[in-house]
């Protein structure tokens, strides 16, 4: 019997035709429309390529259902014509066509055989999730086909991408769009938002309760990660009517209980609570009804940091369509989603690539195996990111001080594990093969204490674990544990757990910090902490091999205790001492230290007592740029006629605050004396660094032409004040009798303001033009203050008068 129709045969003609064509396009087609089971299918009929025809898929999960759908369809089972290959399981054959394979296979085979051998068609299922790995491959597989093999075909698939910038980037591929079911999904909103200090699970739990009772068939729905899953299914276990199944579906469970949730209900009804693995590539039998909760789980890095952290974040608009489309696969369905309709214009538009969010040290280490950085990805990695990975792989001598791969860095890519992992075990041999194995899957004893000795002693014997062990992750960990002792060399290192961590992690040694709360600096620099009542918590030194990636302060998940001779026997060479002299935030002074230290560790410390001035005025310098200039009234006042005179074109020093705190380090550092405390520095008087900073020739003409002082008539010198909107001064107006023209300062003759006081020193007139107040106002003014100090002298015609501070003399017997 004929397969039913699909969607994406309308398009299949075009598609092939495009292909030959070009060599490659960009296939866009939304969820069940077929693409996933019938475009390998079609390439191969249509004899476009002799090679074999691989299909990436970003789970191993739908790979092999991908492999058995198309197997089926051929009357074969995986192995035949179409096989898979995936981290521990292959099945290929001599006659194998079609290889279905997880997306770090592609590049796997890409570092051991650049050119491709045997492979004719690369085809990039779900590119939409943009994952690190299927990113790395398109560009290589780019790479490649410009320089190898101009006859690979590529081909991503994808159901919401935007498939233009990938088009363009392969050189402007045709773009080929094919329509999907006609089954409608009605989307049911919330009435009003979620109290935010309701459980999720609960509030999904309800609407799961209400959705089996509006609608029939079976429920998917959609949770960020395993333990909300968890929570979620103990809430509705006790509720669910009889014929109702429950099935939990996360990637870390075993194959057996996923291929549980996705077969059909046996009898009656079932409800399947999934993480986004349910979003693409799977179809779930009898799905008419999805509970979309909002939330999806998405690793995060901080390269500051160099930890990554999981977040939970509001879904985007493209994951909610993807969700609600789960409904129409079979049949016309209904999505209730946890969000108000006025909430979903707030949604971001689609989820960030993996490349620009995740830990990119394998990335770093694959490009320096491919020899090169500058690959045409979709999106570039962010550079600070790829920066702080570069330096881990230097720092575990994957990368030799050029950047170049090292063969430390060759056997460390040929490993299926982080580099960390990799380099612990290359280094410490196959005893620290279950620590790797452990270390890189979940936390089988979630809840327990966070010595993760307590976990390597479960995987021998479950039974002495402190809480109920998660069975399925302890037996994956003793899978993964067999192959990794193969794959390690044969060396009888004789590390201790704690060695063979701190191999992985020499960034994250934590020192215990003084004081009673379980604080640690980490040789990396940044801070963890760990709960008070853990039984590591009093740990001088700790190896922290899992944290929450908290960019201030990270809480400590998993930990070994690790001692300062085993600390020393691996890093002795790394472990020195220093000189150090600095300026204390906390005292408030120059501190001068030698310390031994790994990091910024400080194993040991002693006062230096023959610190040179030097260093020590270079450390109070530093607290001179935390606390401040100490400005004294003389130096402010060079600095406002400094400041006056830049602004009136006049050449010299800018002396605003923050040119002189971003150029201290070219002050001569005299000026600072003996001053080694924040008391000492703030009765420094800047005044003499500062005419030493604008040099004797432009002194010599600011004092000229921009002068601290005016001389009167009189031959008395007047301050200027420039701190004010015009360079001012006040004095009597007697004094200025016999002035005639108005004084000025500055290489724009900027005029000075005036206050002209009475006798008694109260203002009487404020002007920049003296000649005109002679002219007009002063009549005024002498008329007033004639009445009033009749003893001083108000002649008529100022300008002819002589300048003068005193009173008339008294008559005899007044």
């Amino acid at each position: 019997m004929p397969p039913a129709p699909l969607p994406i045969d309308a398009v299949l003609p075009e598609l092939v035709e495009a292909l030959k064509r070009a060599g490659q396009a960009v296939l866009q087609a939304p969820p069940g429309a077929g693409k996933t089971t019938r475009v390998p299918l079609a390439l191969l009929e249509a004899g476009l390529t002799e090679g074999r025809i691989l299909m990436l898929e970003p789970r191993r999960l739908a790979a092999r259902a991908a492999a058995e759908r198309l197997a089926e369809q051929l009357g074969e089972v995986p192995g035949a014509t179409v096989g898979f290959r995936m981290r521990g399981e292959t099945r290929v054959g001599p006659g194998t066509r079609i290889e279905v394979v997880t997306e770090g296979i592609l590049t796997r085979m890409l570092q051991a055989d650049p050119e491709l051998s045997g492979v004719g068609a690369v085809l990039f299922d779900e590119f939409h999730e943009r994952s690190l790995n299927a990113d790395l491959g398109l560009a290589l597989c780019l790479e490649i086909r410009e320089a190898l093999r101009d006859d690979l075909i590529l081909l991503p698939m994808s159901a919401t991408l935007d498939a233009a910038p990938v088009a363009e980037l392969m050189g402007g591929a045709p773009v080929i769009t094919a329509e999907g079911r006609a089954f409608p999904v009605e989307i049911r909103h919330l009435e009003r938002p979620l109290d935010k200090r309701a459980r999720l699970e609960q509030a999904v739990a309800e609407q799961v309760l209400e959705a089996l009772g509006q609608t029939g068939g079976s429920l998917l729905v959609f949770l960020p990660g395993e333990g909300e899953i968890r929570r979620t299914e103990a809430q509705l276990a006790p509720r669910l009517q009889e014929g109702v199944a429950l099935h939990p579906l996360f990637g870390a469970m075993p194959f057996k209980a996923q291929r549980a949730a996705v077969a059909p209900a046996r009898d009656g009804r079932k409800v399947v609570l999934a993480t986004s693995i349910a979003e693409t590539s799977l179809t779930i039998e009898g799905i008419t009804c999805v509970v979309d909760a909002g939330r999806a789980r998405r690793a995060r890095f901080d390269p500051g940091s160099g930890m990554s952290r999981l977040v939970t974040e509001r879904v985007t608009r493209a994951e909610a369509t993807q969700r609600a489309g789960r409904a129409g696969r079979l049949a016309p369905g209904t999505c209730y989603r946890l969000w108000t309709r006025g909430e979903e214009g707030g949604l971001a538009a689609f989820p960030p690539a993996e490349i620009e969010a995740a830990d990119l040290t394998g990335l770093a280490l694959e490009l320096a195996l491919w020899g090169s950085t500058s690959l045409p990805f979709l999106t570039p990695p962010p550079e600070g990111a790829l920066a702080e990975a570069q330096a881990l792989l230097a720092g575990l001598g994957a990368l030799d001080a050029a950047g170049r791969i090292t063969e430390h860095g060759r056997a460390m890519a040929a490993l299926p594990l982080h580099p960390r992992l990799a380099h612990m075990l290359l280094r410490a041999g196959r005893d620290a093969a279950p620590l790797a194995a452990l270390m890189a899957e979940r936390d089988p004893l979630r809840g327990a204490p966070c010595d993760l000795s307590l976990r390597l002693a479960a995987l021998r014997e479950p039974r002495s674990a402190p809480v109920p062990p998660d069975r399925g992750a302890l037996e994956r960990i003793r899978t993964e544990v067999v192959r990794l002792s193969r794959l390690a060399p044969d060396t009888d290192a004789g590390f201790s757990p704690a060695e063979a961590a701190a191999l992985a992690y020499p960034d994250r040694i934590g020192l215990r910090r003084p004081g009673d709360a379980p604080r640690w600096l980490l040789s990396g620099g940044k801070g963890a902490v760990m709960n008070e009542a853990d039984p590591l918590a009093d740990q001088r030194l700790i190896v922290a091999t899992d944290l929450d990636g908290d960019a201030r302060e990270a809480r400590v998940r998993l930990a070994l205790p690790i001692t300062e001779s085993e600390l020393r026997g691996l890093y002795g060479d790394q472990i020195g001492w220093v000189d150090v002299a600095e300026w204390s935030k906390r005292e408030r002074r120059v501190v001068a230290r030698q310390q031994e230290r790994f990091g910024a560790l400080v194993l040991a410390d002693r006062i230096w007592r023959d610190a040179p001035a030097e260093a020590l005025a270079q450390a109070a310098l530093e607290g001179v740029r935390q606390l401040g200039l100490p400005w004294s009234d003389a130096a402010r006042r060079l600095q406002a006629r400094a400041l006056l005179y830049r602004d009136e074109g006049g050449e010299i020093a800018d002396l605003s605050e923050e040119a002189l705190l971003a150029e201290a380090e070219n002050w001569p550092l005299s000026f600072l004396g003996t001053a080694r405390s924040a008391d000492q520095i703030r009765g420094l008087d800047l005044t003499e660094p500062l005419r030493a900073r604008i040099g004797w020739d432009a002194m010599q003409r600011l004092d000229r032409e921009m002068p601290g002082a005016f001389t009167t008539p009189l031959g008395r010198k007047v301050p200027i004040d420039y701190s004010g909107e015009a360079p001012e001064i006040a004095l009597r107006v007697q004094e200025m009798f016999g002035q005639t023209t108005h004084p000025t300062v500055g290489p724009r003759r900027l005029p000075l303001r005036i206050t002209l006081l009475s006798p008694a020193g109260r203002p009487v007139q404020t002007t920049m033009d003296l000649p005109g107040f002679w002219a007009s106002s002063y009549a005024d003014v002498r008329k007033d203050m004639r009445a009033r100090y009749p003893r001083h002298p108000w002649p008529e015609d100022p300008t002819e008068a002589d300048p003068t501070l005193r009173a008339k003399r008294r008559k005899p017997g007044a």
